[in-house]
C-alpha cells in the first residue's frame, strides 16, 4: 500500500510518542502494584495518584472524584447499573443516539423490570430540552446523556441539560468519551453527577479510562474484589496505562483551543471539498459550534457505505461507516435513523473523523480518492438515487 491517511479517530486514536515515552519506565522500572507496602508499591501508588490529580484538572474537578476503569464503556456501565441498583424509581431517561454502552446497558436493565426512557433528537441529532424537561415530570433513578456523539459529532446543551436534572434531583451522568480534550469541560460548575472518558480517544493508550463520581453520589460497584478504587471497582490498577492517559490528559488540555481550531479548519476544508465533488450528498448533522471539531459524516444517494470504506482502504484511506463498536454489523446506524434518515440513507453514510496529527494534505487527498471511488461505485449501486434521495 502506498500513501495512508487515517482518518478513523473517533474509533481509536495515534498514542501521542510522549505519551509512549511515559509509560515505558512502568513496563519495566517502575513496576510495582500500588497495593503493596514496599518501596515498588509506594512508587506506583504515586504515579496512580499523581495521575488521578491531572486527570481531574483537565474535568475540573476534585482528584477523589476520579475513580480509574478500563475505559468509556466501563465507566457507562458502573455509572448506569451503579446508580440504578441504589435506586428507588425503576425508570431510566436517556436518548436514541447514545453509544451501545449505554444503549445496551439500558437495554439491560429494561430486561430486568425498569422503565426506559429514549429521548428522540432532532434531524441535527440534538435533544430537545423540552422533551428531557416533559420525561422529568415523572421521577426518575437517572438520566445520561452524551457531551458529543460519536457518529455524527452533535454536541448537545449539557449545562442546560444539567440544570434541568438538577432541578429534579434526579443524577445526570455524561458519556465525555468523544468530547474530552476536545470541549471545556468545568464540573466545578456544571451540575453532573457522573461523567466518562476515555484515554485511546485522546492520543493516550487503550483499556484506561475514568469515571468522575461526585462527591455524595451513591453507587453500587460492578467489580468486587480487593476494594480498589474506593471499593468502586476492584482489581489492580492499569498503572503504565492510567500514567499515559494523565500524559495523554495534561497534553489535551493545554493545547485544546489552538488543537481544536484547526481541526475545525481542516475539517470544513474536507467538507467544502467532498460535497463539491459529489453532487447530491450531504452532510448529517449540526454545523459551527454544536458540531464536535474534527467529525465530518457524509450520505451519498445510491451508494453503499460499506462498499464505500473498503474501496477507500484500499487506497490507503481509513474511514468508517458508523461507530466503530457496531462497524461489522450490516444494520443501518440507529443515529442517523433517530435523525430522520430512512434505512437506504442511513447505508450510505461515511464518517471521517481527524485528529491534531492530520494534515491539510492528507485531507486533499482524501477528498480526491472519496469523489474518485464514489463515482466508480455509483454505477453498481442496487439503490437508485431517487429511492436515496428521499428525505423523510
Amino acid at each position: 500500500m502506498g500513501k495512508t491517511v487515517y482518518l478513523d479517530n473517533a474509533a481509536t486514536t495515534m498514542a501521542d510518542p510522549a505519551v509512549v515515552k511515559a509509560m515505558l519506565p512502568y513496563y519495566s522500572e517502575k513496576y510495582g502494584n500500588p497495593s503493596s507496602l514496599h518501596a515498588f508499591g509506594r512508587e506506583a501508588a504515586q504515579a496512580l495518584e499523581e495521575s488521578r490529580a491531572t486527570i481531574a484538572k483537565a474535568l475540573g474537578c476534585e482528584a477523589d472524584e476520579i475513580v480509574f476503569t478500563s475505559g468509556g464503556t466501563e465507566s457507562d456501565n458502573l455509572a448506569i447499573l451503579g446508580v440504578a441498583a441504589l435506586a428507588k424509581t425503576k425508570r431510566v431517561i436517556t436518548t436514541a443516539i447514545e453509544h451501545p454502552a449505554v444503549l445496551k446497558t439500558c437495554d439491560y436493565l429494561e430486561a430486568n423490570g425498569f422503565e426506559v426512557v429514549r429521548l428522540p433528537v432532532d434531524r441535527y441529532g440534538i435533544l430537545r430540552l423540552a422533551d428531557l424537561e416533559r420525561a422529568l415530570s415523572k421521577e426518575a433513578a437517572a438520566v445520561s446523556v452524551m457531551h458529543a456523539n460519536n457518529e455524527v459529532g452533535s454536541v448537545q446543551p449539557i449545562e442546560a441539560i444539567a440544570k434541568l436534572c438538577a432541578g429534579k434531583g434526579v443524577p445526570l451522568h455524561v458519556d465525555a468519551v468523544q468530547s474530552f480534550g476536545k470541549l471545556p469541560i468545568e464540573l466545578s460548575k456544571a451540575p453532573i453527577s457522573l461523567l466518562s472518558v476515555s484515554s485511546h480517544k485522546i492520543h493516550g493508550p487503550k483499556g484506561a479510562g475514568a469515571l468522575f463520581v461526585r462527591r455524595g453520589v451513591k453507587l453500587s460497584p460492578r467489580l468486587l474484589g480487593g476494594g480498589h478504587e474506593r471499593g468502586l471497582r476492584s482489581g489492580t490498577e492499569n498503572v503504565s496505562g492510567i500514567v499515559g492517559f494523565a500524559k495523554a490528559a495534561e497534553i489535551a488540555r493545554r493545547n485544546r483551543v489552538k488543537n481544536c481550531r484547526k481541526m475545525s479548519l481542516l475539517r470544513d476544508r474536507l467538507a467544502k471539498r467532498v460535497l463539491a465533488a459529489n453532487k447530491g450528498a450531504w452532510l448529517n448533522g449540526p454545523t459551527g459550534v454544536k458540531r464536535l471539531c474534527n467529525n465530518a459524516n457524509f450520505s451519498f444517494p445510491g451508494i453503499e457505505g460499506e462498499a464505500l470504506v473498503l474501496r477507500l482502504d484500499a487506497e490507503g484511506i481509513a474511514a468508517s461507516t458508523g461507530s466503530a463498536c457496531s462497524s461489522k454489523s450490516l444494520k443501518p446506524s440507529h443515529v442517523l435513523l433517530a435523525m430522520g434518515l430512512t434505512p437506504v440513507q442511513a447505508h450510505g453514510s461515511l464518517r471521517l473523523t481527524l485528529s491534531r496529527f492530520t494534515t491539510a494534505r492528507e485531507i486533499d487527498y482524501a477528498a480526491g480518492k472519496i469523489a474518485q471511488v464514489v463515482k466508480e461505485l455509483g454505477g453498481f449501486s442496487n439503490v437508485s438515487r431517487e429511492e436515496a434521495m428521499r428525505r423523510v
